[in-house]
């Protein structure tokens, strides 16, 4: 079964090497080089609903991950969001926010199992 995957990470190498995994594992990837173009992407209704899973960095320019995930949470509530960081006292800045943390680097085999593990929880849900 293949899920719609909104990837928003600043760094191109890591963004472009998750979305070749997720990609090769017969997921849909939409890569976002910024939280504030991840927000203008899920402002498009149709794109909206297609999303299954976003996957954010912690650290990136102009709006951090805490911040990113507290603008996603006002318009979806229950849209799983997989937080990736390298620093493993981020943790807490997502308290309340219902997301999974896992810390960097994430093996391909642990990325593809959580990534179809949240896709597969949210079947029937509405944006």
């Amino acid at each position: 079964m293949s899920f719609v995957i909104l990837l928003v990470d600043d760094n191109p190498v890591q963004a472009s090497t998750r979305q070749v995994i997720l990609t090769r594992s017969g997921n849909k990837v939409f890569a976002a080089a910024s939280a504030a173009e991840a927000l203008n992407e899920l402002a498009k209704p149709e794109f909206a609903q297609s999303v299954r899973l976003v996957i954010t960095d912690h650290l990136m320019p102009a709006m951090k991950g805490p911040q990113f995930v507290v603008k996603l949470r006002q318009r979806f509530p229950t849209m799983p969001v997989l937080v990736l960081s390298g620093l493993p006292d981020a943790e807490i800045e997502y308290a309340g926010l219902n997301v999974v943390y896992r810390l960097k680097p994430i093996a391909p085999e642990e990325l593809i199992q959580l990534t179809r593990t949240l896709c597969e929880n949210t079947l029937g849900r509405t944006a």
